[in-house]
């Protein structure tokens, strides 16, 4: 257990900072049943842990010895974000009802598996921080570290989605049209983030 509680530490640390995939969840929270939040924060948390398992047995390896997929994933990833946030800026007060905001389920599982998986630098982040866990754990106490990265996971994202949905009844339409601007603005710099580590590697 003392490698489970110490794997559900660190992932609290490392997922619960405001990035792209909380500011999804966020928004979906604010804009939706509580019943659809919380699938959506299960999908989210879906694709988080398989980012995890993957970072933790060595894909960002693969990124880093392959610079031409490095760079397609930049492209792509940077583009999907920057358009999400795009979108997220220009949505408009009467839209951000949540009767009226129903997005359609196969559009919110891209969404949720681009703000995880075209993420290159998460990749990278989360390969050297959990790669560099694995290396120091016992090779029969790795699965109960994992275990609580992905615990902590599952439990930051839907207790998110719940306190959020809970409270959602009570914020106005400006309330949500500032947070959208706020969220899409945050991703939008993640997005061109991308776009700043490409630029670095196409100019070396």
């Amino acid at each position: 257990m003392e490698y489970f509680w110490q794997g559900l530490l660190m992932g609290l640390a490392y997922v619960a900072p405001i990035g792209m995939q909380n500011m999804f969840v966020i928004n979906t929270a604010l804009n939706s049943r509580r019943q659809r939040a919380v699938t959506v924060a299960l999908i989210v948390a879906f694709f988080d842990i398989t980012l995890a398992l993957a970072c933790f047995f060595g894909i960002g390896m693969v990124l880093s010895s392959y610079q031409a997929l490095k760079i397609a994933v930049l492209i792509i990833g940077g583009t999907v974000v920057v358009l999400i946030g795009i979108k997220l800026i220009l949505s408009k007060p009467e839209e951000l009802v949540y009767e009226k905001n129903v997005l359609p389920w196969r559009q919110i599982i891209i969404a949720a598996c681009v703000v995880t998986w075209c993420n290159p630098q998460a990749i990278l982040d989360g390969s050297l921080l959990l790669g560099a866990f694995y290396t120091t754990l016992p090779a029969e106490k790795a699965a109960y570290f994992i275990l609580g990265v992905t615990g902590a996971s599952f439990c930051w994202f839907n207790t998110l989605a719940l306190v959020l949905s809970t409270f959602a009844a009570k914020i106005t339409a400006r309330t949500l049209r500032l947070l959208n601007i706020i969220c899409g603005t945050v991703i939008m710099f993640y997005g061109l983030k991308l776009f700043w580590e490409l630029y670095k590697i196409l100019s070396v």
